[in-house]
């Protein structure tokens, strides 16, 4: 990553960018991409209310112009209010236009929730209509036990029960749960298709390089602007960029499930700015005990945090993975020709 060291004195300010020159390469690059590799006339984004995709829609506007950006708002059943409204507080300030496809129909005739329902039932049978639910992980600096999901569930009445499920019934809820990400992404690539724009995607180098994200679902795009820049970057460029602050200092969310989630607790089990010291950390080598003093942690639970990484890549291996061909020196096969612009 342009801008980003890690060496002997490893500290915070390790992740510092330079947000001007760092807007200014990634405009260029979106411009050979969309134009010149992709010839699409512009480009779509879903809009979430999240820094991640306000700060890839800012870049895109500054690259393109607002009027080649389309925004789509896909709030569905268990969203949160807060998305859409800061969604369209977002496309406001920076003049996007944009469209609304609310998606509860589509996921409720896919079976999506009553899938879900259905999983967790079978680990807390009382859950019903009224109910709202959540996954989470247990803290990974408690120690060295095994991280198994539990699910949490809020009655009408204000009852709270929580029971660790076993794999079958985690593996169907985020199945069924998977559906969001992926009729979402179905609905910008219909945008896409009838205007000959390509889709951007938001995830940042957290979320790619961890897989945080679905399988042909929220991990599909044409392009990926921020996808190599740290959250701690990404926040760097939301503030030089002028995302209004309401987005800038919500805390980062799922919005998946019906009770309110962040993703600490469903995926990085630590604070994005300490997740990404340790993950740049492990990226160039640096011994546990010097990103201990950097990051606020011991030199044990900095280590439990570099096998945690190792264990999310593993799983990731194959969310990354490209469809897999016989012979790909067939004609016909996707070419791997490398692209520069200029």
């Amino acid at each position: 990553m342009s801008g980003t060291t890690c060496d002997e004195a490893f500290s915070p300010a390790t992740l510092d960018v330079d947000p001007a020159l760092e807007t200014q390469r990634i405009a260029d690059a979106l411009r050979c991409q969309v134009f010149q590799r992709l010839r699409r006339k512009g480009v779509v984004i879903g809009l979430s209310g999240g820094v991640d995709s306000s700060v890839a829609a800012a870049l895109c506007v500054r690259a393109l112009g607002a009027e080649r950006v389309l925004g789509v708002f896909m709030p569905e059943r268990d969203s949160s209010a807060d998305s859409l409204g800061l969604g369209r507080l977002l496309a406001e300030h920076f003049g996007i236009p944009t469209v609304l496809e609310d998606i509860t129909g589509v996921l409720d005739a896919a079976g999506c929730y009553r899938r879900r329902d259905d999983a967790i039932r079978s680990v807390l049978p009382q859950y019903g209509p009224g109910y709202k639910s959540k996954i989470v992980l247990p803290d990974l600096l408690e120690g060295d036990r095994y991280r198994i999901f539990s699910v949490v569930i809020h009655s009408p009445a204000g009852e709270v029960f929580r029971r660790r499920l076993p794999p079958s019934a985690y593996q169907e809820v985020v199945a069924a749960t998977n559906f969001k990400q992926r009729v979402r992404k179905m609905m910008e690539y219909f945008h896409a298709d009838r205007l000959r724009y390509a889709v951007v995607g938001t995830p940042n180098r957290l979320e790619c390089d961890l897989g945080f994200f679905v399988k042909n679902g929220d991990g599909a795009a044409d392009l990926k602007p921020i996808a190599h820049l740290y959250k701690t970057q990404v926040y760097r460029l939301a503030e030089f960029l002028g995302v209004p602050e309401p987005i800038r200092t919500r805390p980062p969310t799922t919005d998946t499930y019906s009770l309110e989630q962040s993703q600490e607790e469903f995926f990085f089990s630590l604070p994005y700015d300490k997740m990404d010291l340790c993950l740049c950390a492990k990226n160039h080598h640096v011994p546990c005990d010097q990103v201990a003093e950097a990051v606020g942690l011991t030199a044990a639970q900095v280590e439990r945090v570099y096998r945690d990484i190792d264990a999310k890549r593993d799983a990731a291996e194959y969310l990354h993975q490209t469809p897999l061909l016989v012979d790909a020196a067939e004609p016909g096969a996707m070419s791997t020709l490398a692209w520069t612009c200029g």
